[in-house]
């Protein structure tokens, strides 16, 4: 019996106080996770609102520009974290290179500020890196 296939769905999201033109794309492939944020963004979900997950130091193509992107299985949403893993999407792309050592231990990002803005297709995320 074939497995049914996975739907992906792209969403972009924003760090404040980056500028509002400043958007990073996550790729869901999960449905679970997919509801999850078309519920963010209709406003059903309120709590788990922030994005997070494992960055990943190759350039994905439906985010560019940006020269990382969050690996797909390990996206999740959160309320609040305890961890020292807050950075906006400007600040990692300008520390890339420290990513995974004493700045975001274990590739793990989870900037507090993230706020999902929209649902994208893969063809038309567009991220600024301004």
């Amino acid at each position: 019996m074939a497995s049914p296939e996975i739907k992906s769905a792209y969403f972009e999201f924003i760090t404040p106080p980056d500028p509002d033109t400043t958007t990073f794309t996550i790729k869901l492939t999960e449905a679970e996770q997919i509801a999850h944020a078309r519920r963010i963004l209709s406003g059903k979900e309120t709590l788990a609102t922030h994005v997070s997950g494992e960055i990943v130091k190759t350039p994905a193509p439906y985010n560019p520009p940006w020269k990382f992107h969050l690996s797909p299985k390990s996206i999740h949403f959160f309320e609040v974290k305890a961890e020292v893993c807050d950075a906006t999407i400007q600040y990692v792309a300008d520390h890339l290179d420290e990513v995974g050592g004493h700045f975001l231990p274990g590739n793990h990002w989870c900037p507090w500020s993230s706020q999902l803005v929209r649902e994208v297709q893969p063809q038309t995320a567009v991220g600024s890196s301004s």
